[in-house]
């Protein structure tokens, strides 16, 4: 998502090492994907746990790497890297961390190649600790760590069913420092700014000063830019970078335009490990049937890679992709209004977007916020396609309960919510919004407090809560993929049913502490066993209702998984 404060204060905007297998010359194409008018978007991903972490942020796996290229750690109050990792993030994944909170999928900011300098445009000195600056598509940076390193995290996240969703920039390449040169006047423009007050001053623009735009609408053909070129040259993989380039083209036929080079080095990373989906960044300032270009093709080497892995450990899916479209409110349905025209990003590859609606729901009643969700993607505006529901993110200014007071609700109102659902780091441990002597996004993009969660009661209670949630939902595809339906208004209790599965959950609020009857309302039969996934406990429903004895004031009922 989002995330310009790191090179200019006040602008909020957007939020691959690894050698790409030679492409295979092909006489016939796989056929192109059915449109999702069609089928609709898997309830899995409608009903999707993402974890969606800073790579630098989360966990330092390998101190060795923590400052490659000769970077130092002289960077403005959290604008620097400070060592998070591949490593980090699948130590994480062993140990049960993800698991445990019931993630379906991790999504971490970009961990290709960045630029080695720095900026300093009145915040400070600002590295690529990000990932946002891209320097080369084709290969990790290795402050983020080594290609058998990203194979590990992906084949250990696989092993532990969790799928791996990749940040994808094609809006620009990093800015233009002492160690970085620029990239040719036919590749890249470099004026004007972006106003953001029609379809052309948001799309043919540069985001920010120095910050190089891709001519993603041209069709002309152009050579490789000098700077990658010398780069391959001097590591030795110039003519085998080349020769897969030759390959692409000539089985797509594609001009050898900008972004299909970039097409070409982004579906590499679906083909070679496997990647599950993209989250598009900056995908309102780029042209939207670029998006369906490149989702094909990944669609295609999704399918490829599946086909060369035998038994596959998790459900044989489609690539999925979804979408940052900066301010995008639910409110509009499935069109994004530029003030002079509308443009259906969804009509365009994506199976969802990241819905900027709901931080400011949260402030609203559980069943006012639950009913909303229901009625525009049950039979509504956004039926067949999803939501990416947040409260918090890594360039949003203004987040819900950025003091963090309001920790255990939040949980309640987004883990419940209708839509898919991103947990940004931290927002399940408290982690600070507001880190001392930051400025702008960097007080979003403090380290993840481990050390906190270690020694503190209340933060391992805070996380006790979001687990609970999580696991339940993780459990259940109807949470987030069902039908909605209020079955009380106080104490507050509601159902969840997802017809195509038969998969139904009821949950109860507001109830006593110790001794309580709760109603089942028929939505499940008689002598049926149910798990109440906030206690652990097992009940039968007996009598129409079921009777526990617990501590807390919210059941979660379900059949155990």
């Amino acid at each position: 998502m989002f995330r310009y404060f790191a090179l200019f204060l006040l602008l909020s905007l957007s939020f691959e090492a690894c050698k790409s297998p030679t492409e295979t010359q092909t006489t016939s194409k796989t056929p192109a994907s059915e449109s999702m008018a069609e089928t609709g978007v898997n309830p899995f991903w409608k009903n999707a746990n993402i974890y969606f972490l800073l790579t630098d942020r989360f966990y330092n796996g390998n101190p060795a790497n923590d400052q490659s290229y000769g970077r130092k750690d002289d960077g403005a109050v959290l604008r620097g890297f400070k060592g998070g990792d591949l490593k980090g993030i699948t130590e994480k994944i062993k140990a049960g961390y993800f698991t445990d909170l019931g993630v379906d999928a991790i999504w971490m900011t970009p961990v290709i190649d960045q630029v080695r300098g720095y900026t300093d445009e009145g915040t400070g000195k600002t590295y690529a600790f990000h990932g946002y600056w891209a320097r080369d598509w084709t290969m990790l940076d290795p402050n983020f760590g080594t290609e058998a390193e990203f194979k590990e995290m992906v084949e250990t996240a696989h092993a532990h069913g969790i799928r791996i969703l990749m940040d994808i920039v094609m809006n620009h390449i990093g800015p233009v420092t002492d160690a970085d040169p620029g990239w040719p006047a036919e590749w890249t423009r470099e004026n004007p700014t972006c106003t953001y007050t029609s379809y052309e001053t948001t799309v043919e623009c540069t985001l920010v000063d120095n910050l190089p735009d891709i001519l993603t609408e041209s069709n002309e053909a152009v050579e490789l830019p000098p700077v990658l070129k010398a780069k391959w040259e001097s590591e030795g993989r110039l003519a085998e970078e080349e020769a897969k380039l030759d390959a692409f083209f000539q089985r797509t036929s594609f001009p050898r335009a900008p972004r299909y080079y970039l097409i070409k080095w982004i579906r590499d990373w679906v083909r070679k490990y496997g990647i599950d989906g993209f989250l598009i960044d900056t995908a309102k300032h780029t042209e939207a049937e670029i998006w369906d270009e490149l989702k094909k093709e990944c669609e295609m080497a999704f399918a490829e890679w599946k086909a060369d892995q035998g038994d596959l450990k998790l459900e044989d899916q489609k690539f999925y992709m979804m979408g940052e479209v900066y301010n995008y409110f639910m409110e509009g349905g499935r069109d994004f209004d530029y003030g002079d025209q509308k443009v259906d990003f969804y009509d365009s590859g994506f199976d969802a977007l990241i819905n900027f609606s709901f931080k400011n729901d949260a402030n609203k009643s559980l069943e006012e916020i639950f009913s909303k969700y229901d009625q525009s993607l049950n039979g509504g505006p956004l039926d067949g396609v999803s939501l990416l529901n947040y409260l918090s993110s890594h360039d949003d200014g203004a987040p819900f309960d950025q003091a963090r007071e309001r920790t255990y609700e939040a949980g309640t109102k987004l883990l419940l919510s209708p839509g898919a659902v991103q947990i940004y780091y931290g927002d399940e441990t408290g982690r600070d919004l507001n880190a001392k002597g930051a400025e702008g996004d960097a007080k979003l993009r403090s380290l993840m407090n481990w050390d906190q969660l270690e020694s503190d009661e209340e933060t391992q209670k805070l996380l006790a809560h979001w687990q609970k949630l999580g696991q339940f939902r993780h459990a259940h595809r109807s949470v987030g993929a069902g039908k909605h339906e209020q079955l009380q208004a106080s104490p507050y209790i509601f159902k969840r049913s997802l017809e195509e599965s038969g998969d139904k959950v009821l949950v109860a609020t507001d109830q006593a502490e110790g001794a309580k009857s709760i109603s089942t309302f028929d939505v499940f039969e008689e002598g049926t066993e149910l798990k109440d996934y906030y206690s652990g406990e097992m009940v039968t429903v007996s009598g129409g209702k079921v009777e526990l004895d617990t501590p807390f004031d919210m059941v979660l009922l379900g059949i155990a998984k």
